[in-house]
């Protein structure tokens, strides 16, 4: 080495490889970030490093596109609103009510659904049994949820989730007689709002809306 100090460049390269690494790690810091909680508050759920981590067929937008600012928004307002975490609820809510509705659980539908969108499901419910009507639903897969969009309207925030499924849905009579619907597989796109008030202590975000995608 000519005389150069071996330790120097040992050194030198140590030095090189930390610098490279902690700008690898600042420069991916892009999810919806906040001042930090502390650490007995901090609600759980994963921690946004990088590109958000998501199965497969979630969609959480930018957060520097502008349906990522209207989320951020939210996020400001209530330091236990992750969208990722938000979206895994959403779609396990999806799930839960789907099948509640059919088979006729309003115990189960009840604290998921906000006050007129249930008063709308018990009733169908109620026809049903009138006519002496089952319904079964199964989800086979959910394809896709994705955040839609999202509104901070005073202390009221609304996110609006489009879910693609595969579904088989089935009306029977009394006897066990299809009256519609098939055994078939059939895609199925729904776009559904939820809503928090934030004012609220419960961290709940019920369903408010559904319609057809």
């Amino acid at each position: 080495m000519g005389g150069f100090p071996i330790a120097l460049v040992l050194f030198a390269g140590i030095a090189l490889f930390l610098v490279l690494r902690l700008r690898g790690v600042l420069g991916r810091r892009v999810g919806f970030e906040r001042p930090p909680l502390p650490q007995q508050a901090r609600p759980p759920g994963p921690v946004i490093e990088g590109e958000p981590s998501q199965p497969a067929g979630r969609a959480v937008p930018d957060p520097r596109s502008p349906l990522g600012a209207k989320l951020m928004q939210i996020v400001n307002r209530d330091p236990h609103f992750d969208p990722p975490v938000f979206l895994a609820q959403a779609e396990a809510s999806f799930r839960a009510i789907v099948t509640g509705f059919a088979a006729g659980d309003r115990a189960a539908l009840k604290p998921l659904l906000a006050e007129h969108v249930y008063q709308t499901f018990a009733a169908a419910i109620a026809a049903r049994e009138a006519a002496h009507e089952r319904h079964r639903t199964e989800i086979k897969a959910i394809l896709t949820a994705a955040i839609e969009d999202a509104q901070l309207a005073g202390d009221l925030a609304a996110v609006v989730v489009r879910f693609v499924s595969d579904q088989v849905n089935v009306t029977l009579d009394a006897t066990g007689t299809p009256l519609q619907g098939s055994e078939a597989v059939t895609e199925i796109t729904d776009l559904w709002t939820f809503e928090h008030d934030l004012k609220s202590p419960a961290p709940t975000w019920r369903l408010a809306a559904t319609r057809m995608g």
